[in-house]
């Protein structure tokens, strides 16, 4: 009996979904839930890892913002979830159920068939020798999600319908519609299939102000209408507020901060977070010529000592930072003062400021860009290297004195092979001379 209730909650065994997913102690249903997942881009040296020990939940028929600059890892964790990029630590779970790693063809099947994905760029994510016809239909065709083609044309022009487009739009190819037109066949595409999750990743950036406002409306009401909830991916923070449930700010893999909609305007404690915000325009001309922006330097963290984590400090608001971090959250918290991250100086203040800053600007002094352009270890040191062993331990030293680590890599590892062939050659003559004089 033990050994079937183990089986039963193993959740690698499970080769189809539930109908429900798990409730947490609010009595909302945890739709995925992504724990402390690390996904990483090549290997050895060259290793990259795009995304560092990221959790946070998706609850049912709600919205979830990941928001965050460009290169920061939004997508990536997007194409984890409908298990594009595999997870180098930590899973995923859908109704509780693991869809990361490797698992069940028949559970593969259920995950794509109730997560589909709204792509950033309309024109490259439709096939441009089909007809919208065939592009809407080809996930029905794939699952057979229709009786007969009656049903199937049936389905295909409501759906279309619903998007804002006609009928005889079907038979056109993509090329013939504008680029808002595009990317509404691509959510009537993902929409079809009756989802419960879509993950849209960045689904308004390439259209126009007027089009956003559309296709924002036309997944506010599919969510109202069939529950849906969405991971909608973006950079612009003033767009989110107003679709999002929940905001998660992601800088450079991690995750600084977590909170409401709401929460995480009134109290943006993470300073990237402050400078987000303070970079959304403000309508006004005038108050924003004046504005100050908020600028984050990685440099004011001291990590050295303390381990920063992702921690919950109240109200539903989690925070990435050190002990003494934290603590320093939790005070500002719980003073209840909403926090104003952009200032708008008055014309003297603003005049006097631009008077003081040098002509050139501050540059933020950061690792990343203290990399040579050049350090790319190539092969050719390696071989160089591996001739002249002596040369090239010195040009390696050269190479590390100026940061070039690869370069240096490269090289060692070249003058290491060498003179460990040298030193076998040298061995091995050593040895028949020594035989000879016997």
């Amino acid at each position: 009996m033990k050994k079937e209730q183990k089986n039963k909650n193993d959740k690698t065994n499970v080769t189809t979904l539930p109908e429900h997913g798990p409730i947490d102690e609010n009595g909302k249903e945890i739709l995925l839930s992504v724990k402390n997942v690390d996904i990483t881009f090549g290997k050895g040296d060259n290793a990259v890892k795009a995304v560092k020990n990221a959790s946070f939940n998706i609850y049912k028929g709600e919205t979830f913002s990941l928001v965050g600059e460009s290169g920061s890892g939004k997508t990536t964790i997007g194409r984890a979830v409908i298990r594009v990029n595999p997870c180098a630590d930590g899973e995923i779970l859908y109704k509780g159920v693991r869809i990361s790693g490797k698992i069940p063809r028949s559970l593969d099947r259920e995950v794509i068939r109730n997560i589909q994905m709204v792509f950033q760029d309309p024109a490259a994510s439709l096939n441009e020798r089909a007809t919208v016809d065939y592009i809407i239909s080809e996930g029905l065709y794939n699952f057979d999600l229709f009786e007969n083609e009656a049903d199937r044309v049936r389905k295909v022009e409501k759906i279309i319908k619903e998007v804002g487009l006609l009928p005889e739009h079907l038979t056109r190819y993509p090329h013939e519609f504008s680029g808002g037109q595009r990317q509404r066949i691509g959510l009537a595409r993902a929409m079809v299939m009756e989802p419960e999750l879509v993950i849209a990743d960045e689904p308004i950036s390439a259209l126009d102000v007027s089009i956003r406002a559309q296709v924002l409306n036309l997944m506010k009401k599919f969510q109202q209408e069939r529950d849906t909830s969405y991971l909608f991916i973006a950079h612009d923070l003033s767009i989110v507020r107003f679709i999002s449930d929940h905001i998660a700010v992601i800088y450079k893999g991690d995750i600084v901060e977590i909170a409401d909609a709401e929460e995480l305007f009134d109290f943006p404690l993470h300073p990237y977070t402050r400078s987000l915000i303070s970079a959304i325009p403000i309508p006004d001309p005038l108050l924003e010529k004046n504005k100050q922006l908020y600028t984050y330097a990685p440099s004011i963290h001291d990590y050295s000592t303390e381990k920063p984590e992702l921690c919950d400090i109240g109200n539903n608001h989690f925070v990435y930072g050190s002990p003494s971090e934290i603590a320093e959250y939790k005070k500002i918290r719980e003073k209840g003062e909403p926090i104003k991250p952009v200032t708008i100086l008055t014309t003297e203040e603003k005049a006097r400021l631009d008077a003081q800053e040098p002509e050139t600007g501050d540059v933020v002094n950061e690792a990343i860009l203290n990399a040579p352009l050049h350090d790319t270890g190539s092969l050719w040191y390696t071989i160089g290297a591996f001739f002249l062993p002596i040369i090239g331990i010195i040009v390696g030293l050269i190479f590390k004195k100026h940061n070039h680590i690869r370069n240096f890599k490269a090289c060692l590892k070249g003058a290491l092979i060498g003179i460990g062939l040298l030193a076998a050659i040298v061995a091995i003559f050593l040895l028949m001379l020594w035989m000879a004089m016997m």
